[in-house]
């Protein structure tokens, strides 16, 4: 089997890619529809009974059975076609239905699926299709195999059992770091890449046998041999990231070379990233000032605190007299007549 980059993420390849629904998220998916189909049918039921009031019987027996079969059958076909392959179940359990080739599904598909699903589950309460889906490998039921169609998991949870794609495996660093890759075309790196994102949903067998395929087309376009012993989802992950490494240093050098003729030319150098667009970052405790701890406060009105151990009260010394001053000249007031100080101005 030749895989191609298109094979990969067009539709003929959405069979092999994602795995079918398994038989309890289909179960819950049916029963939110059928929640969804007995609410409608009970609120037109309503508005039948109030035709009886005014027209014949025969005639709300009619809108009755019309009623009930495009509800049970118009829903279904309806959604899904509208919204290629998914009704508000399998949207709410991430499901949907396509052909078996992995192609659209169709009005005439979706509607011989409702047909035979009134048939299987409305008549038979689901036992022929809970056997017929027990006993199938894909686990479709009637209305698949009679309309050529396959449910399959549309949503599928993320695993990191693996580094990414693009991470060199240690021990095949020596011989990538070897190889001549120029041979080796965007398309095809673009499939290998496709391939390990998607490994994990593939089918084990379907696994095995894509990875060896892609691995027979990198083989002649590799110089040296990979080393054997190495699994291919490996090899092609070693190929891609040294593809990857590569690459970077070549736009390192091409921008290096664009700054240093910047640079001698006198031009200004563009930056990484303007500053006014830089994101912005909280404050660690790293970059905030550091203030002095705060003085004590002065001691309130009447508080004496206590002397530290050791101190005693004693005599305190006496104040140095100021310059020019004659301690046996005595500096007392005379008893004579006092200068009169200047009069004041009368006020006007």
């Amino acid at each position: 089997m030749t895989v191609t980059s298109a094979e990969l993420v067009t539709g003929e390849a959405v069979a092999l890619d994602l795995r079918p629904a398994r038989l309890a998220s289909r179960a819950s998916a049916l029963l939110l529809d059928l929640a969804i189909m007995f609410a409608v049918v009970s609120t037109l039921m309503q508005a039948v009974q109030f035709v009886v009031l005014v027209a014949d019987e025969a005639v709300a027996v009619g809108l009755s059975i019309v009623v009930t079969v495009g509800t049970f059958v118009g829903y279904p076909a309806i959604s899904e076609t509208l919204t290629r392959g998914k009704s508000v179940g399998k949207m709410a359990l991430g499901l949907r239905v396509v052909a078996v080739d992995g192609g659209v599904v169709r009005f005439r598909q979706a509607l011989m699926r409702a047909l035979t699903g009134f048939v299987e589950f409305l008549m038979f309460m689901g036992a022929p299709a809970l056997i017929c889906s027990l006993f199938n490998r894909e686990g479709r039921r009637l209305g698949d195999l009679f309309a050529g169609t396959l449910v399959i998991q549309d949503r599928t949870a993320a695993t990191a059992a693996l580094p990414p794609p693009a991470m060199m495996p240690p021990h095949l660093a020596p011989w990538a770091a070897a190889l001549e890759l120029s041979q080796i075309s965007d398309d095809l790196a673009l499939s290998a890449r496709q391939y390990l994102l998607r490994y994990w949903e593939l089918l084990p067998d379907v696994r095995v046998s894509m990875g060896a395929s892609l691995l027979q087309r990198f083989l002649p376009l590799l110089s040296p041999p990979p080393p054997p012993g190495n699994p291919p989802e490996l090899l092609l992950t070693a190929v891609l990231a040294e593809r990857r490494t590569r690459e970077e240093r070549r736009l390192a050098a091409r921008k290096a070379r664009r700054v240093d003729h910047l640079r001698r030319t006198g031009q200004h150098i563009p930056t990484e990233q303007p500053s006014h667009i830089r994101p912005y970052l909280p404050p660690t405790t790293a970059y905030l000032p550091v203030f002095p701890p705060p003085a004590p406060y002065p001691a309130a009105p009447g508080h004496h605190p206590t002397p530290p151990p050791g101190y005693a009260p004693g005599p305190y010394p006496a104040a140095p007299p100021p310059p020019g001053h004659d301690p046996a000249k005595s500096y007392a007031p005379s008893s004579g007549p006092q200068p009169t100080p200047p009069a004041r101005p009368p006020l006007r």
